[in-house]
Protein backbone atom coordinates (compact mmCIF):
# COMPACT_ATOMS: atom_id res chain seq x y z
CA UNK A 1 0.00 0.00 0.00
CA UNK A 2 1.21 3.56 -0.51
CA UNK A 3 2.83 5.56 2.03
CA UNK A 4 -0.28 7.01 3.94
CA UNK A 5 -0.43 11.06 3.55
CA UNK A 6 -3.73 12.37 4.69
CA UNK A 7 -2.95 16.30 4.02
CA UNK A 8 -5.66 16.81 2.29
CA UNK A 9 -8.22 15.06 4.12
CA UNK A 10 -7.75 15.32 7.76
CA UNK A 11 -7.67 19.05 8.57
CA UNK A 12 -10.80 20.13 10.64
CA UNK A 13 -11.69 23.00 8.23
CA UNK A 14 -12.23 19.93 4.84
CA UNK A 15 -13.96 17.45 7.41
CA UNK A 16 -16.48 20.26 7.90
CA UNK A 17 -17.23 20.78 4.33
CA UNK A 18 -17.93 17.00 3.97
CA UNK A 19 -22.07 16.03 5.10
CA UNK A 20 -21.77 14.94 8.47
CA UNK A 21 -23.95 11.42 7.26
CA UNK A 22 -21.18 11.16 4.80
CA UNK A 23 -18.67 11.02 7.14
CA UNK A 24 -20.71 8.86 9.57
CA UNK A 25 -21.48 6.42 7.10
CA UNK A 26 -17.73 5.81 5.99
CA UNK A 27 -16.55 5.70 9.52
CA UNK A 28 -19.53 3.22 10.99
CA UNK A 29 -17.45 -0.26 10.46
CA UNK A 30 -14.53 1.13 12.48
CA UNK A 31 -16.60 2.87 15.03
CA UNK A 32 -14.90 0.25 17.79
CA UNK A 33 -11.25 1.39 16.57
CA UNK A 34 -12.66 5.39 16.55
CA UNK A 35 -13.45 4.37 19.91
CA UNK A 36 -10.49 3.25 21.40
CA UNK A 37 -8.98 6.70 19.92
CA UNK A 38 -11.69 8.52 21.86
CA UNK A 39 -14.60 8.88 19.43
CA UNK A 40 -17.82 7.84 20.24
CA UNK A 41 -19.35 8.44 16.37
CA UNK A 42 -22.62 9.83 16.24
CA UNK A 43 -25.69 8.56 14.76
CA UNK A 44 -26.25 9.46 11.29
CA UNK A 45 -29.43 11.19 12.26
CA UNK A 46 -27.91 13.29 15.42
CA UNK A 47 -27.54 16.95 14.31
CA UNK A 48 -24.01 17.21 16.98
CA UNK A 49 -21.59 15.13 18.49
CA UNK A 50 -18.71 14.73 15.36
CA UNK A 51 -15.94 16.14 17.22
CA UNK A 52 -13.89 17.15 14.28
CA UNK A 53 -10.75 18.61 15.80
CA UNK A 54 -10.57 14.96 17.78
CA UNK A 55 -11.03 13.30 14.43
CA UNK A 56 -8.54 14.53 12.49
CA UNK A 57 -6.07 14.54 15.27
CA UNK A 58 -6.55 10.50 14.86
CA UNK A 59 -6.44 10.52 10.79
CA UNK A 60 -3.02 12.66 11.34
CA UNK A 61 -1.93 10.03 13.61
CA UNK A 62 -2.34 6.84 12.83
CA UNK A 63 -1.14 3.39 15.58
CA UNK A 64 -0.48 0.05 15.09
CA UNK A 65 -4.17 -0.43 15.45
CA UNK A 66 -5.03 1.91 12.95
CA UNK A 67 -7.23 -0.52 10.24
CA UNK A 68 -5.46 -1.31 7.33
CA UNK A 69 -8.62 -1.05 5.42
CA UNK A 70 -9.36 2.55 6.73
CA UNK A 71 -5.91 3.59 5.82
CA UNK A 72 -5.97 2.24 2.43
CA UNK A 73 -9.61 4.10 1.43
CA UNK A 74 -8.31 7.29 3.53
CA UNK A 75 -5.31 7.15 0.93
CA UNK A 76 -7.54 6.93 -2.27
CA UNK A 77 -9.85 9.41 -0.61
CA UNK A 78 -7.40 12.14 0.02
CA UNK A 79 -5.56 11.47 -3.49
CA UNK A 80 -8.96 11.84 -5.37
CA UNK A 81 -9.99 14.91 -3.60
CA UNK A 82 -8.71 17.99 -5.74
CA UNK A 83 -10.60 19.87 -8.75
CA UNK A 84 -9.51 18.11 -11.15
CA UNK A 85 -10.74 14.72 -9.80
CA UNK A 86 -13.75 15.72 -9.01
CA UNK A 87 -14.97 16.62 -12.51
CA UNK A 88 -13.65 13.06 -13.58
CA UNK A 89 -15.53 11.15 -10.75
CA UNK A 90 -18.75 12.93 -12.15
CA UNK A 91 -18.33 11.91 -15.93
CA UNK A 92 -16.95 8.38 -14.36
CA UNK A 93 -20.19 8.26 -12.24
CA UNK A 94 -22.67 9.50 -15.09
CA UNK A 95 -24.31 6.53 -16.29
CA UNK A 96 -23.90 4.41 -13.60
CA UNK A 97 -26.33 3.59 -10.53
CA UNK A 98 -24.04 5.23 -8.03
CA UNK A 99 -26.17 7.39 -5.94
CA UNK A 100 -24.09 10.81 -4.76
CA UNK A 101 -25.18 14.16 -3.10
CA UNK A 102 -23.74 16.98 -4.99
CA UNK A 103 -25.07 19.88 -3.13
CA UNK A 104 -23.23 23.39 -4.03
CA UNK A 105 -20.85 23.54 -0.80
CA UNK A 106 -19.46 20.25 -1.26
CA UNK A 107 -16.23 19.58 -1.67
CA UNK A 108 -14.00 17.02 -3.69
CA UNK A 109 -13.39 14.52 -1.03
CA UNK A 110 -17.14 14.42 -0.02
CA UNK A 111 -17.78 13.18 -3.80
CA UNK A 112 -14.59 10.70 -3.70
CA UNK A 113 -15.78 9.39 -0.13
CA UNK A 114 -19.41 8.21 -1.43
CA UNK A 115 -18.24 6.95 -4.15
CA UNK A 116 -15.67 4.95 -2.64
CA UNK A 117 -18.76 3.35 -0.01
CA UNK A 118 -20.67 2.44 -2.99
CA UNK A 119 -18.28 1.23 -6.02
CA UNK A 120 -14.23 1.27 -4.18
CA UNK A 121 -13.33 0.19 -8.09
CA UNK A 122 -14.14 3.24 -9.60
CA UNK A 123 -11.99 5.28 -7.21
CA UNK A 124 -9.24 2.80 -7.56
CA UNK A 125 -9.18 3.08 -11.66
CA UNK A 126 -9.37 6.64 -11.79
CA UNK A 127 -6.71 6.89 -9.45
CA UNK A 128 -4.76 4.80 -11.56
CA UNK A 129 -5.23 6.43 -14.87
CA UNK A 130 -3.80 9.51 -13.33
CA UNK A 131 -0.19 7.47 -14.27
CA UNK A 132 -0.82 6.60 -17.81
CA UNK A 133 0.87 9.71 -18.58
CA UNK A 134 3.59 10.21 -15.97
CA UNK A 135 5.96 7.75 -17.83
CA UNK A 136 8.93 8.90 -19.66
CA UNK A 137 11.25 6.13 -20.64
CA UNK A 138 9.74 2.96 -22.68
CA UNK A 139 11.28 0.29 -23.80
CA UNK A 140 9.79 -1.46 -27.31
CA UNK A 141 9.35 -4.87 -28.74
CA UNK A 142 7.96 -6.71 -31.79
CA UNK A 143 5.66 -8.97 -33.03
CA UNK A 144 6.89 -12.51 -34.04
CA UNK A 145 4.20 -13.01 -36.65
CA UNK A 146 3.72 -12.27 -40.27
CA UNK A 147 0.06 -12.18 -39.30
CA UNK A 148 -1.19 -9.52 -36.59
CA UNK A 149 -4.30 -11.10 -34.94
CA UNK A 150 -7.11 -8.92 -34.39
CA UNK A 151 -7.34 -7.22 -30.47
CA UNK A 152 -9.70 -8.25 -28.21
CA UNK A 153 -10.55 -7.05 -25.22
CA UNK A 154 -9.35 -9.33 -22.42
CA UNK A 155 -11.85 -10.84 -20.42
CA UNK A 156 -12.51 -10.36 -16.81
CA UNK A 157 -11.31 -14.04 -16.07
CA UNK A 158 -7.73 -13.66 -18.67
CA UNK A 159 -7.17 -10.22 -16.42
CA UNK A 160 -7.52 -12.47 -13.59
CA UNK A 161 -5.12 -14.85 -14.80
CA UNK A 162 -2.68 -12.53 -15.95
CA UNK A 163 -2.98 -11.00 -12.42
CA UNK A 164 -2.14 -14.43 -11.09
CA UNK A 165 0.89 -15.01 -12.87
CA UNK A 166 1.96 -11.21 -12.18
CA UNK A 167 1.56 -12.84 -8.24
CA UNK A 168 4.02 -15.35 -8.54
CA UNK A 169 6.55 -13.47 -10.11
CA UNK A 170 6.07 -10.46 -7.47
CA UNK A 171 5.73 -12.56 -4.57
CA UNK A 172 8.85 -14.61 -5.24
CA UNK A 173 10.80 -10.92 -5.53
CA UNK A 174 9.53 -10.35 -1.77
CA UNK A 175 7.46 -8.02 -3.92
CA UNK A 176 3.38 -9.61 -2.23
CA UNK A 177 0.49 -10.58 -3.86
CA UNK A 178 -1.57 -7.76 -4.64
CA UNK A 179 -1.05 -6.81 -8.15
CA UNK A 180 -3.68 -5.31 -10.69
CA UNK A 181 -4.30 -4.59 -13.83
CA UNK A 182 -6.12 -1.97 -15.19
CA UNK A 183 -7.11 -1.94 -19.11
CA UNK A 184 -7.49 1.24 -20.78
CA UNK A 185 -8.61 0.86 -24.56
CA UNK A 186 -8.05 3.96 -26.13
CA UNK A 187 -8.58 4.95 -30.06
CA UNK A 188 -5.05 3.69 -31.20
CA UNK A 189 -3.37 2.38 -28.16
CA UNK A 190 -4.63 -0.40 -25.76
CA UNK A 191 -3.10 1.03 -22.30
CA UNK A 192 -2.60 -1.87 -19.49
CA UNK A 193 -1.74 0.01 -16.48
CA UNK A 194 -0.01 -2.61 -13.42
CA UNK A 195 -0.54 -1.66 -9.58
CA UNK A 196 2.20 -3.45 -7.99
CA UNK A 197 3.73 -3.85 -4.31
CA UNK A 198 7.40 -3.05 -3.63
CA UNK A 199 9.86 -5.02 -1.68
CA UNK A 200 9.14 -2.98 2.04
CA UNK A 201 10.75 -0.42 3.33
CA UNK A 202 11.82 1.17 7.09
CA UNK A 203 11.48 4.60 7.51
CA UNK A 204 12.93 6.20 10.96
CA UNK A 205 9.92 8.37 12.89
CA UNK A 206 9.38 10.69 15.64
CA UNK A 207 6.19 9.30 17.78
CA UNK A 208 5.74 11.16 21.07
CA UNK A 209 9.01 12.10 21.06
CA UNK A 210 10.83 9.51 20.86
CA UNK A 211 12.52 7.66 17.36
CA UNK A 212 10.29 4.56 16.36
CA UNK A 213 10.03 3.22 13.15
CA UNK A 214 7.69 2.77 10.22
CA UNK A 215 7.53 -0.35 7.99
CA UNK A 216 5.35 -0.32 4.97
CA UNK A 217 5.07 -1.83 1.34
CA UNK A 218 5.65 1.17 -1.22
CA UNK A 219 3.07 1.30 -4.33
CA UNK A 220 4.07 1.00 -7.66
CA UNK A 221 2.59 1.26 -11.28
CA UNK A 222 4.05 0.06 -14.38
CA UNK A 223 2.46 1.03 -17.93
CA UNK A 224 2.23 -1.10 -21.22
CA UNK A 225 0.92 -0.10 -24.04
CA UNK A 226 -0.05 -2.43 -27.01
CA UNK A 227 -0.46 -1.41 -31.02
CA UNK A 228 -3.04 -3.53 -31.76
CA UNK A 229 -2.10 -2.07 -35.86
CA UNK A 230 1.24 -3.47 -35.87
CA UNK A 231 1.49 -5.87 -32.41
CA UNK A 232 4.17 -4.05 -31.18
CA UNK A 233 4.60 -3.46 -27.42
CA UNK A 234 6.46 -0.74 -25.19
CA UNK A 235 6.51 -0.77 -21.47
CA UNK A 236 7.54 1.77 -18.82
CA UNK A 237 8.98 -0.60 -15.40
CA UNK A 238 12.18 -0.57 -13.65
CA UNK A 239 13.91 -3.66 -14.06
CA UNK A 240 14.80 -5.83 -16.54
CA UNK A 241 13.23 -8.25 -14.81
CA UNK A 242 9.69 -6.69 -14.51
CA UNK A 243 10.42 -6.08 -18.37
CA UNK A 244 10.97 -9.37 -19.29
CA UNK A 245 7.75 -10.68 -16.95
CA UNK A 246 5.67 -8.51 -18.88
CA UNK A 247 6.87 -9.00 -22.05
CA UNK A 248 6.10 -12.93 -21.99
CA UNK A 249 2.68 -12.73 -19.54
CA UNK A 250 1.18 -10.14 -21.43
CA UNK A 251 2.05 -12.54 -25.27
CA UNK A 252 0.54 -15.48 -23.38
CA UNK A 253 -2.82 -14.07 -21.91
CA UNK A 254 -3.38 -11.67 -24.39
CA UNK A 255 -2.20 -14.11 -27.86
CA UNK A 256 -1.26 -17.11 -26.15
CA UNK A 257 2.15 -17.38 -26.93
CA UNK A 258 4.59 -16.06 -24.28
CA UNK A 259 7.15 -15.38 -27.42
CA UNK A 260 4.44 -12.79 -28.94
CA UNK A 261 7.10 -10.31 -28.25
CA UNK A 262 10.52 -11.65 -29.24
CA UNK A 263 12.33 -8.59 -27.75
CA UNK A 264 14.47 -7.98 -30.92
CA UNK A 265 16.47 -4.36 -31.44
CA UNK A 266 13.78 -1.49 -32.62
CA UNK A 267 15.91 1.27 -33.06
CA UNK A 268 19.43 1.93 -34.88
CA UNK A 269 21.21 5.61 -34.84
CA UNK A 270 22.90 4.88 -37.71
CA UNK A 271 21.14 7.17 -40.25
CA UNK A 272 22.88 10.02 -38.34
CA UNK A 273 26.39 8.87 -39.42
CA UNK A 274 24.77 7.53 -42.76
CA UNK A 275 22.70 10.27 -43.83
CA UNK A 276 24.48 13.62 -41.83
CA UNK A 277 22.19 16.22 -41.60
CA UNK A 278 19.77 15.06 -43.91
CA UNK A 279 18.97 12.10 -41.24
CA UNK A 280 17.16 15.17 -39.49
CA UNK A 281 14.93 16.24 -41.90
CA UNK A 282 10.96 16.19 -40.97
CA UNK A 283 9.18 18.28 -43.94
CA UNK A 284 7.26 15.08 -45.35
CA UNK A 285 6.35 14.69 -41.30
CA UNK A 286 2.93 15.99 -40.69
CA UNK A 287 2.97 17.98 -36.65
CA UNK A 288 7.19 18.50 -36.62
CA UNK A 289 8.34 21.48 -37.71
CA UNK A 290 11.91 21.21 -36.85
CA UNK A 291 14.15 18.69 -35.14
CA UNK A 292 18.06 19.28 -34.09
CA UNK A 293 20.07 16.47 -32.54
CA UNK A 294 21.35 18.17 -29.71
CA UNK A 295 23.32 15.32 -27.88
CA UNK A 296 25.15 11.88 -28.94
CA UNK A 297 27.29 9.04 -27.55
CA UNK A 298 29.55 7.14 -29.30
CA UNK A 299 30.75 3.74 -27.27
CA UNK A 300 34.62 3.24 -28.51
CA UNK A 301 34.64 0.69 -25.50
CA UNK A 302 38.33 -0.80 -25.13
CA UNK A 303 39.82 -1.59 -22.22
CA UNK A 304 38.45 1.04 -20.22
CA UNK A 305 35.29 0.91 -22.04
CA UNK A 306 35.77 4.19 -23.23
CA UNK A 307 32.55 6.65 -24.05
CA UNK A 308 32.59 9.69 -26.53
CA UNK A 309 29.73 12.29 -25.40
CA UNK A 310 29.35 15.04 -27.40
CA UNK A 311 26.83 17.77 -27.26
CA UNK A 312 25.80 21.15 -28.67
CA UNK A 313 22.70 23.46 -29.57
CA UNK A 314 22.58 21.77 -32.98
CA UNK A 315 25.38 19.33 -33.64
CA UNK A 316 25.10 19.11 -37.03
CA UNK A 317 25.35 22.83 -37.69
CA UNK A 318 28.65 22.85 -35.72
CA UNK A 319 30.24 20.04 -37.64
CA UNK A 320 29.29 22.10 -40.96
CA UNK A 321 31.41 25.20 -39.60
CA UNK A 322 34.04 23.30 -38.91
CA UNK A 323 33.81 21.19 -42.17
CA UNK A 324 33.25 17.80 -40.04
CA UNK A 325 31.82 14.66 -39.94
CA UNK A 326 30.47 11.90 -37.29
CA UNK A 327 33.56 10.36 -36.88
CA UNK A 328 33.70 6.49 -38.57
CA UNK A 329 34.32 3.71 -36.21
CA UNK A 330 32.59 3.10 -32.61
CA UNK A 331 28.60 2.84 -31.85
CA UNK A 332 26.27 5.09 -31.41
CA UNK A 333 24.48 4.36 -28.96
CA UNK A 334 22.79 7.19 -27.78
CA UNK A 335 20.99 10.21 -29.48
CA UNK A 336 18.86 13.26 -28.02
CA UNK A 337 16.95 15.41 -30.10
CA UNK A 338 15.16 18.79 -29.69
CA UNK A 339 11.99 18.65 -31.64
CA UNK A 340 9.63 21.35 -32.63
CA UNK A 341 6.12 20.18 -32.25
CA UNK A 342 3.19 22.22 -34.09
CA UNK A 343 1.11 22.10 -30.87
CA UNK A 344 3.50 23.30 -28.76
CA UNK A 345 5.22 27.00 -28.40
CA UNK A 346 8.53 25.23 -27.12
CA UNK A 347 10.53 22.21 -27.88
CA UNK A 348 10.35 18.74 -26.57
CA UNK A 349 13.11 16.82 -25.80
CA UNK A 350 13.34 13.02 -27.46
CA UNK A 351 16.08 10.36 -26.36
CA UNK A 352 16.76 7.23 -28.84
CA UNK A 353 19.37 4.94 -27.53
CA UNK A 354 20.30 2.24 -29.89
CA UNK A 355 18.26 -1.45 -29.03
CA UNK A 356 14.54 -0.95 -27.92
CA UNK A 357 14.80 2.37 -25.36
CA UNK A 358 13.04 5.83 -26.23
CA UNK A 359 12.74 8.38 -23.90
CA UNK A 360 10.42 11.78 -24.49
CA UNK A 361 8.36 14.11 -22.75
CA UNK A 362 4.60 13.73 -23.83
CA UNK A 363 3.29 10.04 -24.47
CA UNK A 364 0.59 11.34 -27.39
CA UNK A 365 4.02 12.67 -29.09
CA UNK A 366 4.70 8.61 -29.91
CA UNK A 367 2.66 8.32 -33.22
CA UNK A 368 4.22 11.43 -34.81
CA UNK A 369 7.41 10.28 -33.74
CA UNK A 370 7.47 7.12 -35.10
CA UNK A 371 6.63 7.90 -38.59
CA UNK A 372 9.44 10.31 -38.47
CA UNK A 373 11.82 7.69 -36.90
CA UNK A 374 10.55 5.40 -39.84
CA UNK A 375 10.87 8.10 -42.91
CA UNK A 376 13.81 8.77 -41.66
CA UNK A 377 15.56 4.78 -41.56
CA UNK A 378 16.15 4.77 -37.26
CA UNK A 379 13.43 1.88 -36.93
CA UNK A 380 14.88 -1.25 -38.12
CA UNK A 381 11.58 -2.87 -39.87
CA UNK A 382 11.02 -6.48 -40.81
CA UNK A 383 15.12 -7.04 -39.93
CA UNK A 384 17.18 -8.97 -37.81
CA UNK A 385 18.59 -8.06 -34.11
CA UNK A 386 21.11 -5.18 -34.91
CA UNK A 387 23.37 -6.91 -31.94
CA UNK A 388 22.45 -4.58 -29.22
Amino acid sequence: MATLNLRRFSKPEMLRKIDRSHLITFFEPYTEYLSGRGIELPSAAAENGLDYTVMSNVLLNPNTSTPPEMSEALYYINEMSTPESFDLIQEAIADTEIDVSIPEDAAYGDLALQVWVQDRNIIERLHAEQFLFRPRSFEYFKCTRETIPAFEEPSEETIAALEADLDEWFAKKRRGRASKVFVYVKEDFVWFLVRHGEPFTRESIIKDGESKSLFYRPEKYDVIVYNPENGEIRMNARSKGEKELYRTKFGLHLFGDSEFFDGKSKFTLEPLREAGSASVLCDDVEGIDWVRLKELQIYWGGTHKEIEIRKAEDIFASLEERDRTIPNGGRLSKASFQIKFSDSKTPRTVTLSSGNRAQFKRDDDAEILEEWLIRRGFIIVDSEDDGE
